[in-house]
């Protein structure tokens, strides 16, 4: 059975679109629970969610940060295979049989492949390159699956990160040989590439994956985001 963890900060514009979608494109069967973790909206994303009658749907409370907000999702969980997806984020349809197949296989986590709700010839390109199994093509708006003993044994999301947290996660992943990406599309917002712009955001990012890779710690990245992106 599958958790869906998803952490949420002023996402009205999507989270109720995103769990009629999840609803309409899963088996009731295979998902245990979707867990939205609000992480301090002052939209009404907590009355979106509250709205949804469906039994299954749990609304819980954490402090801010999306890596934060996750483990929280997690250690309320009861499924044993974990699914992290962002609010902006839409999968395929049957997405839960392709990642519990994956898992009966022996693989204990991956995502799946990725496009963006644009047409610029970079973006797609950015989405085309996400059907390899090279960790330098991986992101968190491609989703996650986990098992949760995985999880549990790697320590969850390392909470010193506000940002690159899906990253830091992904490299202990292919660190251990557990990584497999599905043949299937998920659709991500291109939104923050629309406000900051395609070409600078691109930049700022891998001035960022740079950073990391040269050892700046959580602060510096975060610093960094701060000033040139958010």
């Amino acid at each position: 059975m599958i958790s869906i963890i998803i952490p949420v900060l002023n996402e009205a514009n999507n989270i109720g679109r995103l769990l009629l979608h999840l609803i309409e494109n899963s088996s009731s069967e295979n998902i245990s629970e979707i867990i939205v973790v609000d992480g301090g909206s002052s939209d009404n994303s907590v009355e979106i969610v509250k709205n949804f009658t469906q039994t299954d749907i749990n609304l819980i409370s954490s402090a801010k940060g999306r890596a934060k907000q996750m483990n929280t999702g997690a250690k309320a969980s009861i499924g044993d295979i974990l699914y992290f997806l962002h609010a902006d984020t839409f999968p395929p349809k049957n997405f839960d049989e392709f990642i519990i197949d994956k898992i009966k296989n022996g693989n204990q986590a991956g995502c799946f492949r990725m496009q963006f709700d644009s047409s610029h010839w970079w973006l797609q390109l950015a989405g085309w390159f996400t059907q390899f199994n090279f960790k330098a093509c991986r992101g968190g708006d491609q989703s996650l699956f986990i098992s949760k003993s995985l999880f549990n044994k790697i320590g969850g999301y390392d909470e010193n990160y506000m940002i690159y947290e899906d990253n830091i996660l992904i490299g202990e992943l292919y660190k251990r040989n557990h990584f497999t990406v599905i043949n299937k599309k998920i659709t991500s917002s291109a939104r923050l590439y629309k406000k900051v712009g395609i070409w600078k955001l691109q930049f700022h990012f891998w001035i960022i994956h740079i950073k990391n890779w040269l050892g700046a710690s959580a602060d510096e990245m975060l610093a960094y985001y701060k000033k040139n992106i958010a």
